[in-house]
């Protein structure tokens, strides 16, 4: 048999295995960082009575960090962003636009069997929109309270407009497959059945990363839907304890025994990333809402690097 010839291994071959091992290097280091972040979020929910959920996903490395993050959590407000993403889907459909005026009342019919219920200011974290009953508003200024303020009155009007059944196929479309936007607020008799709003970590993560990168509904509506989450007026989750240099698009959820909060986090240089932090069966609401804004102090020094 003939021997091949001697080729002595050149620099390019040597830089390339260097390079390789590097490359190596680098993942086991993100790795146990990784894992090192995980702790200390366990570490620090574990401080809390209450059962806890987390996604991350870094968007420019694709990094997750994931810890029960399919378990079922009652949406509470966190299913406005869903409802948003609809009517922006119905508006570039041309089924609805943003200037259409709605008339502002406060009953609304319930799921269960079409009676009426109706919505009281003084159980919305916005009152102002009751003092204009009878008077119409545009449906982006609704949409725009609903999540800001999260209306809960706007957030109705919204439904009526849009379509609960309509919001829930449209988040299997985009990949989340386990929200539920079955009704609209205070609907008392589809409570007391169970038929709740309900969500995962995982799913909420999904849309707004869908938000982030411009492929909910299309890069304008995304852009569009962004600018109304960075106008967020309850900040004491995910940016409570980030620099404010660093801005946060996002929509929170709290009722009794209930607080989350899920979005985009910028990074002044650039870098983005999703973050979505749920829990339940809660003690202390204060205690553990303080503890969320702490795991996402630790998520965005992680990310810092």
């Amino acid at each position: 048999m003939a021997l091949l010839p001697y080729r002595p291994i050149g620099l390019t071959v040597i830089l390339l295995c260097l390079s390789g091992l590097g490359v190596v290097a680098v993942c086991q280091s993100r790795a146990t960082k990784l894992d090192q972040l995980r702790q200390q979020i366990n570490q620090e929910l574990a401080k809390q009575s209450g059962v806890f959920a987390v996604a991350f996903k870094d968007l420019g490395t694709g990094q997750e960090l994931f810890i029960r993050e399919h378990d079922v959590f009652h949406a509470a407000s966190t299913m406005k962003t869903p409802v948003m993403i609809e009517v922006y889907k119905q508006v570039a459909q041309k089924r609805l636009s943003l200037s259409d005026s709605i008339p502002i009342k406060t009953e609304f019919k319930s799921i269960v069997d079409g009676s009426p219920y109706s919505l009281k200011a003084q159980t919305d974290s916005d009152t102002n929109i009751y003092k204009e009953v009878g008077t119409k508003r545009t449906l982006v200024s609704l949409v725009y309270d609903m999540i800001i303020l999260s209306s809960n009155l706007a957030t109705n009007l919204v439904i009526e407009q849009a379509d609960a059944q309509k919001v829930t196929q449209t988040m299997r479309e985009l990949g989340a497959k386990d929200i539920q936007v079955r009704r609209g607020v205070e609907d008392s008799k589809a409570f007391e059945q169970g038929l709740n709003n309900t969500t995962t970590a995982y799913d909420l993560m999904v849309i707004f990363e869908k938000i982030a990168t411009g492929q909910a509904v299309n890069p304008e509506a995304s852009k569009a839907m962004i600018n109304i989450l960075l106008d967020q007026r309850f900040t004491s989750k995910i940016p409570a304890k980030l620099p404010k240099e660093v801005k946060v698009a996002h929509k929170t959820g709290s009722i009794k025994g209930v607080s989350h909060d899920s979005g985009i986090v910028f990074l002044p240089d650039g870098r983005q990333y999703v973050l979505v932090l749920l829990s339940k069966d809660l003690k202390n609401d204060q205690a553990a809402e303080d503890t969320l804004a702490t795991v996402s102090e630790l998520i965005y020094q992680y990310v810092k690097g």
